[in-house]
């Protein structure tokens, strides 16, 4: 019998590790092409803007322009020039080839005067996206996108311009620089706001966002490219992926991520460090990353539940568990999170977490499984050994996230066995979301590995009953060779 052995083999091969399919060199490979697009950047040339730093705005957008297939069939490219006027600069009809188009935004001059980003929206809706300027008529195969750069505050109304502009079918990314009024931002862009809005405290830095806007416009392949959350299979589709799972496992609600062990009531609280060494700007990215994770889970009344728990010097429950059952009202509660700076008590804020936030009277659900997500870019005031211990003990599954100063074993003493899959760290908030990306919240409930202890013992059961039953049949059919020589 072989029996026995091929299932300890599939007990062994069902603990490896799942594949990873990002492949970080598909970009360069040429597996990304850009989807037919009318693109329209909108920059910001104000008096605020010293010459030298709109000559970095302009080497940002001739990077973007270089990872464009730029044509009439394909990208076209215009720029619209503002402060207290407004000037079209380039038409989407003007350049045809991606050699003159670069070379004219290299000769556009700052109009070094106010800021009437309000304005410039209304002229790029009415003229820049206008057919007379080359615009193509309105279609679900062509995308209306506009870049702004702004770096002040506007003196005219940006909000309702702004809407008309959206609901007009333009999609608006808004990129903030220095002392940018971060309300205004959110009042163009477009939602997911996350994924429409940045900020970079200088234009010196403004090249970093030169890839993001380059995969924006990334459609063909993206399981090649990587760019996507399945958690074990990527299924292309045009423009766009499906996720799959591995045989024996099955989709979660959240379309990405797999389960071997069916739908888990979980129980899921935030402990978020709002210490004054993260920064304001450092802080929305933060909210940033925590609504990436809560995109991934199952929040519903009888799925997940999620509470969000800030700390410093002291410890403040944003809300508790169970407060909010949808994925939009969980996100719009985390985005008004204030953020509260001073110190760093990460022991303290541990031990609220054992004694406040896993509690039925905050909204924890008896035989719910319990995740703790911490995060903090520092070391702790305080200390935080027993509390962790606890934690670990009293069956909560413990992740650590640490950024920039954050001592990784600190960190490490936080998570959770295996360590590896529930420890987390990277020197810059901006690449904070590629650790959301790839944090999986297991809430299967412990057992032995593959069951291989009750699986081996019942086939040792079956081995048994079957070898019984062949003896059994041996003695009868020698007994009816033995009747059928009496007969013969």
């Amino acid at each position: 019998m072989v029996l026995l052995p091929f299932v300890m083999l599939l007990c062994i091969l069902g603990t490896q590790a799942t594949v990873d399919f990002r492949n970080a060199a598909a970009m360069a490979a040429g597996l990304c092409n850009t989807k037919p697009t009318d693109l329209v950047f909108i920059i910001d040339s104000s008096r605020s803007v010293r010459p030298s730093e709109f000559e970095q705005v302009k080497v940002f957008l001739n990077k973007v322009i270089e990872g464009l297939d730029v044509g009439p069939d394909a990208t076209r490219v215009g720029v619209v020039n503002y402060a207290s006027r407004v000037k079209n600069e380039i038409s989407l009809k003007s350049h045809k080839m991606k050699a003159g188009l670069i070379k004219a935004v290299s000769k556009i001059e700052p109009l070094s005067s106010g800021t009437m980003t309000g304005l410039a929206i209304q002229f790029a809706m009415n003229v820049a996206f206008s057919e007379a300027e080359g615009a193509r008529v309105k279609s679900p195969d062509i995308s209306k996108v506009a870049i702004i750069v702004t770096d002040g505050r506007p003196q005219d109304n940006v909000r309702d311009i702004a809407v008309k502009a959206r609901e007009s079918g333009i999609e608006i990314f808004a990129i903030g620089v220095g002392r940018v009024d971060m309300n205004t931002l959110k009042q163009m862009a477009s939602e997911p706001l996350e994924e429409h809005t940045d900020y970079v405290e200088s234009y010196s830095l403004i090249e970093k966002l030169t890839k993001k806007f380059q995969e924006a416009f990334c459609v063909s392949d993206l399981c090649a490219t990587g760019d996507h959350d399945c958690e074990h299979i990527c299924i292309s589709v045009p423009g766009s992926f499906k996720c799959a799972c591995r045989e024996g496992h099955t989709l979660k609600a959240d379309g990405r991520t797999c389960s071997a062990c069916g739908d888990v009531a979980t129980d899921v609280v935030f402990l978020i460090d709002g210490s004054k060494s993260v920064r304001p700007e450092n802080f929305e990215l933060v909210k940033k990353f925590i609504n990436q994770i809560v995109d991934k889970l199952d929040v519903s009344e009888r799925g997940t539940h999620v509470g969000l728990v800030q700390y410093s010097s002291s410890v403040k429950q944003e809300f508790p568990l169970g407060r909010y059952n949808t994925k939009k009202d969980v996100k719009d509660a985390v985005k008004k999170m204030d953020y509260m700076e001073r110190g760093t008590m990460t022991g303290q804020a541990l031990r609220f977490l054992l004694d406040n936030s896993f509690t039925p009277s905050q909204g924890s659900r008896p035989g719910a499984a319990k995740v703790g997500i911490v995060f903090t870019d520092g070391r702790s005031q305080d200390y935080i050994g027993d509390a962790a211990k606890k934690a670990k003990e009293n069956g909560f599954n413990m992740y650590a996230v640490g950024v920039g100063n954050a001592v990784e074993d600190e960190l490490k003493e936080i998570a959770s066995e295996p360590i590896a899959d529930h420890y987390f760290y990277t020197a810059d908030f901006k690449t904070m979301n590629q650790i959301a990306k790839k944090l999986q919240i297991n809430t299967c409930p412990a057992e032995d590995p593959c069951e291989c202890d009750s699986i081996t013992k019942f086939q040792k059961k079956v081995e048994e009953a079957l070898q019984a039953l062949t003896k059994k049949l041996e003695g009868v059919t020698k007994r009816i060779a033995a009747l059928e020589n009496k007969i013969v």
